[in-house]
């Protein structure tokens, strides 16, 4: 069972702020910003309201306030402090930092009260786009360096899942007015990270193309049965952890044995297993690596 973290380490603060820990320990003991516990062996750790109060901080610090007048304001003046700065400055990283702490406090409200603040200026795309694909790899690397855990992850990427979908619902019913072309998302065996793939089946249907979305874990046998009802496929699969960097390569002649065996189908690959695909594995135009679903929307 996955255990709910609500204290943290000055390495998980540095991580989660992009505040070095050197820095930390300065303005901590130079204008007691922030109040660590100890342990029973005398080390620093901080609860949630100091990382949220650090993360205020640092946004203030980045727009320019120096850390001895922010110092000076009562710490529940400090919050009104980073309000008063959104409508001069970009939103943007005010929403990462709200997302983030709405990750940590498993904070609903915080979550839709930002998102409903930023789609009142920006439409979904934008969004997504300048505020949820840095905040996904912010998170990526939260977790890799083990500073959030499974549940913090799973929470905040359900939410933006549900945001996903709610904009693909709202476009589903169009009818494609581009035909030279059927786009079919899946995602490979055992793989089960969905959310980019989620978001570029909207980006596809904005586009005006047809897409069959698949999910999670599929075959590549299963594939072909798409194959008997339609031709001109794209099939767009995202490989984050599967199929892994010492198979991947397998996969990839698999795929051009069993699917990419006529003259119209193609294959579009996103995601960090991407990129230990070998050159002599690919050997083929119908193939297709993106390094970012950024780079992958600008082909539509």
């Amino acid at each position: 069972m996955n255990n709910i973290k609500n204290t943290f380490s000055i390495k998980d603060l540095e991580n989660l702020s992009g505040i070095k820990a050197h820095t930390i320990r300065i303005w901590e003991k130079r204008y007691n910003v922030l109040e660590p516990m100890r342990t029973d062996t005398n080390i620093r750790v901080y609860d949630v309201q100091n990382l949220q109060k650090l993360l205020n901080i640092t946004l203030l610090h980045n727009y320019g306030y120096k850390i001895s007048k922010i110092s000076k304001h009562p710490a529940e003046k400090i919050p009104e402090l980073v309000n008063g700065i959104i409508s001069e400055k970009n939103a943007k990283n005010h929403a990462i930092t709200a997302f983030k702490l709405a990750m940590m406090n498993f904070d609903q409200s915080l979550f839709f009260n930002t998102y409903n603040q930023l789609l009142s200026e920006k439409s979904f795309k934008s969004v997504f786009q300048e505020v949820f694909i840095p905040l996904l790899e912010e998170i990526g690397f939260l977790w890799q360096t083990e500073t959030i855990s499974t549940t913090h992850e799973h929470f905040i990427t359900y939410l933006i899942k549900q945001k996903i979908l709610t904009n693909t619902e709202k476009i589903q019913g169009n009818e494609p007015f581009k035909h030279d072309r059927v786009f079919v998302l899946y995602l490979p065996d055992n793989e089960l990270h969905e959310l980019g793939l989620m978001y570029l089946n909207y980006e596809i249907i904005s586009s005006g193309y047809k897409t069959i979305f698949l999910g999670e874990s599929v075959p590549i046998a299963d594939l072909n049965d798409i194959k008997r009802y339609f031709s001109n496929i794209t099939f767009v699969s995202y490989m984050t952890i599967e199929p892994t960097k010492e198979e991947v390569n397998n996969y990839i002649t698999k795929f051009k044995s069993e699917i990419l065996n006529d003259d119209t189908t193609e294959f579009w690959i996103l995601g960090r297993m991407a990129k230990h695909i070998e050159k002599q594995s690919l050997n083929t135009s119908k193939i297709k690596i993106y390094h970012s679903i950024t780079e992958a929307c600008q082909e539509l």
